[in-house]
Parts: C-alpha cells; sequence; structure tokens
C-alpha cells in the first residue's frame, strides 16, 4: 500500500473511533470521511461496507478476547475462566454501542466482514463452556449458541440508558444461571449485595 493510502486508512480508523464512540455502530460513512478530511470514495476504497469498517476497528478487540479465552484454559479453573471471559466480552460491547447487533448478524453470515473474527469468538467461549461443564460447573444443556445469544441479548440491555447502571448487576443474574457453581470470590460478592 502507498504511504498516501496507508496514511488516508490510519486516518479514517482514528476517525471512525472517536465517530462510533459519540454516535455508535450508526454512524454515518459520509460524515466519518468528512471528519477523517476525505472524500466518501476513498473511504469506500478502503472499507466498501460499514462492517469492513467495524472489522477493522473491531478486529484487534475480538482477537484479544480469542487470545484471552486461550491464556484462561490453562492458567484458571474452568468456572472462573469462562465467568472472566464472559465479563470482558460484555465490556468489550459496552465500549462501542450497536456493535451487539451487528456480530449478532454476523455470527451466522459468511459473507460479512464481521464473521471471521465473530466466528472465533464464539468459538473460544464454546470451548470456555464446555470445559466448564465437562467439570460440572456450568448447565449441561447450554450450547455455544447459547452462550453467544446471551452474551448477545446482555450486551444490547446494557446498551439501553436505562439498565447501563446495572450491568454488574445483570452479568452476576446471567452468569448464575449459567454456572452451576460459582468461584468463591465471587458468591461471596453476591451474598454481601444481599446483605444490605
Amino acid at each position: 500500500m502507498r504511504a498516501d493510502a496507508q496514511k488516508n486508512r490510519s486516518q479514517i480508523l482514528t476517525v471512525a473511533r472517536e465517530v462510533v464512540a459519540e454516535h455508535g455502530a450508526e454512524a454515518s460513512m459520509r460524515d466519518i470521511a468528512r471528519r477523517a478530511g476525505v472524500g466518501l470514495a476513498t473511504l469506500l476504497r478502503h472499507f466498501p461496507t460499514r462492517e469492513a469498517l467495524f472489522e477493522a476497528l473491531l478486529c484487534t478487540h475480538l482477537d484479544t478476547l480469542t487470545q484471552k479465552a486461550d491464556a484462561l484454559e490453562t492458567s484458571a479453573s474452568a468456572d472462573e475462566a469462562l465467568l472472566t471471559w464472559f465479563r470482558e466480552l460484555v465490556v468489550f460491547t459496552q465500549s462501542y454501542r450497536g456493535v451487539v447487533a451487528m456480530m449478532a448478524a454476523a455470527h451466522t453470515n459468511p459473507d460479512s466482514a464481521l464473521y471471521g473474527s465473530c466466528a472465533a469468538v464464539h468459538s473460544a467461549g464454546a470451548r470456555l463452556l464446555l470445559r466448564a461443564q465437562d467439570e460440572g460447573t456450568a448447565r449441561a444443556d447450554m450450547t455455544g449458541d447459547d452462550l453467544f445469544a446471551l452474551i448477545t441479548a446482555l450486551g444490547w440491555v446494557v446498551d439501553q440508558p436505562s439498565f447501563a447502571s446495572r450491568a454488574d448487576h445483570l452479568v452476576h443474574l446471567i452468569t448464575s444461571a449459567i454456572l452451576t457453581s460459582r468461584p468463591r470470590s465471587d458468591a461471596k460478592r453476591a451474598k454481601s449485595r444481599s446483605a444490605t
């Protein structure tokens, strides 16, 4: 890639992060191009679809979540690994308003630019769930699809201003339904909350 094209791409991504932080996943491609100081045609040459732009914005985060799952598989108990990873994925979905719907749509659409990253995250979560099920610490009647659906639903709910302040509590409720036994520190936290 030529130096000027690389500079344009970097500028577009920098501005896109800012615009998406302000306006969420529905941010205007035209507004991103204008604020980046490039024409819409230039933006579309680098990122022909909204999904392609989001793939470029999100791939580092999604790759990190996939690697985190790999590390947790060997460094933490099965229930703690699943809980830690689940919480980190929910935090990620909160960082880009509207990204959950985009990820949910891409999950089953191989033509989406986000498909590969979403499939990798889905697979990582399914492995952590299976490990917890094998150890008897997670519900046996769940699948990786169920886990992804719950994360998607939770991400959508906490994306709503009226529920954002309850995000931690909602994560606790969902993970309590997934895990049949809880890590000690999380159980203590839940007990101390109910006492207040």
